[in-house]
């Protein structure tokens, strides 16, 4: 699942820009209200599909996810098409139903497929697994890049749709080989209707969250690690294209950064196979200690990268915050799952995801505007610096372990 997910992704989005600006058209603006549209849409429905996970199935949940998503790319990947169809709806019009379905798909992936993984196998075997899956999807993500490449130039809408196939396939062969046999549906009485069913559901989660005050304090803090991942995520293409100026060589802007992409990503992979040697990943205060370093890294890169003096020190600094966070997210996924209950997992796990989703869409335009009204490397400080509280949450956890 892991592997087809980012195989479909790589496709898809390491030439998205290329297909939104030379054959949709679409403004600077447009561009950032897809991204609001997207993150509005998992902030309103990432509650209510990861309850509907904790409630009645986390394998369903899932599914529906992947031909929801699948619908939805191959959406955005007829957009023209689309809208010569029938005049009375723009492009950007079927581009913004595109994010919408986008954003639904994901949440009723989001924390489900987790939940079930770690439900299935238990918690001392789910780091490494998470490990693997990661270091399948980075080499996925290697070999999607010169797919991307190939179908955009054969047809710039040619990665979306193929990403949009993917994902209905992958979605109809989970159908056939995703077992669940270890969900325990929370218990209700029989007359209780569905709306009561999932409230009662999310309650018990929000009660998971009261009763760790650290896990209260990491979705708070989320919101600030959203707006940072929002704005570096905007900005470090803009920032190495007009801040730093791409070298005189007779090499493309698309290639540029197809380089940049398949050089993160063997970073990546790289990185991930040390920690799956060199971290215990059953054990709690390693994870933390790794989690403290993580983010400690990913924050000295950005900042790195605001300061960069030239070309080379700001690739280093871009690869540095890739690795970090393709390292890190496993490790956060193990984190979160030892400190959660097996019968709220998917509904905390949406919480999370949900403040993530608002520091995104808050956040993200304010580091935005500070680009625009002083410079991108005071956006790429700011992101900086919104990060540090995520910093100090560990350090504490680490100390409590202690």
């Amino acid at each position: 699942m892991s592997f087809i997910m980012a195989l479909a992704n790589s496709i898809m989005f390491t030439t998205s820009g290329i297909y939104h600006v030379t054959s949709l058209h679409l403004n600077p603006f447009e561009l950032v209200l897809m991204g609001t549209v997207l993150e509005l849409t998992v902030l309103v429905f990432e509650g209510i599909t990861g309850v509907v996970a904790d409630t009645y199935s986390r394998r369903i949940s899932v599914i529906i996810g992947m031909f929801i998503l699948g619908f939805g790319f191959a959406v955005e990947g007829s957009a023209l098409w689309l809208s010569e169809a029938g005049s009375l709806i723009s492009v950007f019009a079927w581009v913004v139903v595109s994010q919408i379905l986008f954003g639904i798909g994901w949440t009723f992936v989001s924390g489900a497929n987790t939940a079930w993984v770690v439900d299935e196998i238990g918690e001392e075997q789910a780091g490494g697994i998470l490990m693997r899956s990661q270091r399948m999807s980075l080499i996925a993500s290697l070999l999607g890049i010169g797919c991307s490449v190939g179908f955009s130039m054969i047809a710039p809408n040619l990665p979306y749709l193929t990403g949009g196939v993917l994902y209905a396939l992958l979605g109809m062969l989970l159908l056939v080989i995703m077992k669940e046999t270890k969900f325990v549906p929370q218990e209700h009485a029989p007359q209780t209707s569905h709306f009561k069913r999932m409230t009662g559901t999310w309650l018990s989660g929000a009660k998971v969250v009261r009763r760790h005050p650290l896990l209260g304090v990491i979705i708070a803090v989320t919101v600030f690690t959203g707006a940072a991942s929002e704005g570096y995520d905007r900005l470090w293409q803009p920032f190495l294209i007009s801040g730093m100026g791409l070298p005189d060589l007779p090499v493309s802007l698309a290639a540029w950064f197809g380089i940049v992409a398949a050089a993160a990503t063997l970073l990546g992979l790289g990185g991930v196979r040390l920690a799956e040697k060199w971290i215990d990943m059953s054990n709690q205060r390693k994870v933390s200690i790794a989690m403290f370093a993580l983010t400690g890294m990913r924050i000295a890169a950005v900042l790195s990268l605001a300061v960069a003096p030239n070309f080379a020190w700001a690739i280093a600094s871009v690869l540095m915050a890739s690795a970090s966070v393709s390292i890190s997210e496993p490790i956060y996924g193990t984190w979160l799952n030892m400190n959660l209950e097996s019968k709220t997992r998917a509904t905390v796990l949406s919480m999370v995801s949900q403040s993530d989703a608002l520091g995104q869409t808050a956040g993200g335009p304010v580091v935005g505007w500070i680009g625009s009204r002083y410079s991108i490397r005071a956006s790429l400080l700011s992101a900086g610096v919104l990060m540090l509280p995520v910093l100090a949450v560990f350090a504490r956890i680490i100390r409590r372990r202690t």
